[in-house]
């Protein structure tokens, strides 16, 4: 593996974005066979079980039930200790997807939640997944927050928490990365190939291509004088 010095730090290769996509193998029996044997009640308590342990009969036992119990799920799956999930039941899982330890995604039983292949979600990451779609080969950095539903805050009478919850749909284009720590309010589109910032709250849309960071979000630049260029087009044009 290459190390290339880079202003004080160093650059090495990608571990997960460059691993490409697994090739199904003995594991696709294993979540057959638990398809067959479980449903998803049982699936949750047998997860219960392989939940929290270090070892790789754990990781494989994580994989093979959340693969077996989400509504459709790619080969390669990796799932770390501590990770919990709720409705895993409406989940669509791409190929070579790798969730990180105490990551906590939490679905509806009547929502959508996908996430595309080659996604990497880090530890500690939270997940309002009750209208969710997340791209293709998105980084989501550890501790980062998603919202997908607010209370309505309607009748003024009534504490907050007893008011209705308003589902808004959030869509997570491909390429992206979020930032450590970072927040993604309901409703909120993140273009293609976006970067949101560390501790960012991200309130609004965030274009393709484009870097936001800030409290709340806010442009900090294009990715490239293209994209800029191409952006000053589309406005003159909308003007």
């Amino acid at each position: 593996m290459s190390v290339e010095a880079v202003g004080g730090g160093r650059r090495i290769a990608a571990v997960h974005g460059r691993a490409g996509i697994p090739i199904a193998g003995f594991e696709a029996g294993l979540i057959a066979s638990l398809k067959n044997e479980y449903g998803i009640k049982g699936l949750v308590e047998l997860y219960g079980r392989f939940a929290q342990g270090d070892g790789m009969v754990d990781a494989l036992m994580r994989s093979a039930i959340v693969s077996a119990a989400a509504r459709d799920c790619g080969p390669g799956l990796k799932v770390g200790s501590g990770a919990a999930f709720k409705h895993i039941e409406t989940f669509e899982i791409g190929e070579g997807v790798f969730i990180g330890a105490q990551a906590n995604i939490q679905g509806r039983f009547d929502g959508k939640c996908r996430i595309g292949r080659g996604t990497w979600i880090g530890p500690q990451a939270f997940l309002d997944a009750r209208d969710l779609v997340i791209g293709e080969h998105v980084g989501w950095g550890p501790g980062a927050k998603l919202l997908g539903s607010a209370h309505v805050a309607e009748p003024i009478d009534r504490p907050i928490i007893e008011t209705d919850l308003e589902v808004r749909p959030v869509v997570i284009g491909d390429w992206a990365d979020i930032g450590t720590n970072a927040v993604i309010l309901p409703g909120v589109t993140i273009g293609k190939g976006a970067i949101v910032g560390a501790g960012a709250v991200v309130t609004e849309d965030v274009a393709p291509f484009s870097v936001v960071a800030g409290v709340p979000a806010r442009l900090i630049r294009w990715r490239s004088e293209q994209d800029a260029q191409v952006k000053a087009k589309k406005e003159a044009n909308n003007a």
